[in-house]
């Protein structure tokens, strides 16, 4: 199917076999749904689909970071920290569609205080999802991240809850304000709401015994799991740690955009 320049920001549905993935631009870029073969992969309703995290994943220290000399406050949405970044509350534009494919945009505007431009595209085939996200400054350099956030349905409706299969190199030790210490330590049993070092690349394994398998993957080395909540659990594939504006910056620069990648891949247990 040829691409399709699109004059409207409606939801999009891209198709591909059995799979069909649902976005909505005009909602900070979000997955609303992802079907396989008629089954619903994500949460509906309250926290349901999945978002990008952009320009930053997690949370900031008391909504703040520093680049160079110059101090930000973010807005304070889960007190006393900014979490999730700015995109999920922002609207999109489509740039173009295919029947599998779509690309999107915003540029970045205040609160966020450099102008930039960020971009996401979503490939599906039958049996995998690529999505793309990248990051570019239109002027001056700044630290950025971006990632995933998908609230994956605990439970299909066909049988035994989700089980969750990886191995990371380290932990990252949360604190009592829910920010990394700073300390790494050896990988603890759930529940989780914890970033987890991979340095060969993310790679988690969500089963759901009898029905699906499903794997996410991605270059980068990050990766949150939050599985606290009884409906839902979350695997985030993302660019840096929690607070890693201002703990491991990755600055945004004319020649050097950010961009993270993440691919999720299924087959059926039935």
């Amino acid at each position: 199917m040829t691409n399709d320049v699109r004059t409207d920001d409606s939801t999009v549905q891209l198709t591909a076999g059995g799979a069909e993935l649902t976005l909505d631009p005009r909602n900070g870029c979000r997955i609303t749904s992802l079907r396989i073969d008629g089954t619903e992969l994500l949460r509906q309703g309250a926290k349901y689909g999945a978002f990008p995290m952009v320009p930053w994943c997690g949370r900031i220290e008391l909504g703040q970071f520093r680049n160079g000399g110059e101090r930000h406050q973010m807005p304070v949405n889960s007190g006393p920290h900014a979490i999730h970044g700015t995109g999920r509350d922002t609207a999109w534009h489509t740039a173009r569609v295919a029947e599998s494919s779509a690309a999107f945009f915003y540029d970045l505007a205040a609160p966020w205080p450099y102008p930039g431009r960020v971009t996401q595209l979503a490939e599906l085939t039958p049996d995998s999802l690529t999505l793309t996200m990248g990051v570019e400054t239109y002027a001056d350099s700044f630290p950025a991240q971006a990632g995933w956030h998908p609230w994956f349905l605990r439970n299909l409706g066909t049988g035994k809850d989700v089980e969750l299969g990886f191995e990371a190199g380290w932990q990252e030790e949360r604190g009592d304000d829910h920010l990394p210490t700073g300390r790494r330590i050896d990988p603890r049993p759930g529940p989780w709401d914890d970033c987890f070092g991979m340095p060969d690349g993310v790679d988690v394994t969500l089963t759901w015994p009898g029905a699906l398998e499903l794997k996410v993957a991605g270059r980068s080395e990050w990766v949150v799991i939050y599985d606290e909540q009884a409906e839902a659990v979350c695997v985030e594939p993302q660019s840096g740690p929690p607070n890693g504006l201002n703990t491991l910056p990755r600055l945004v620069t004319p020649i050097d955009p950010l961009e993270i990648s993440t691919t999720w891949t299924w087959r059926s247990l039935a």
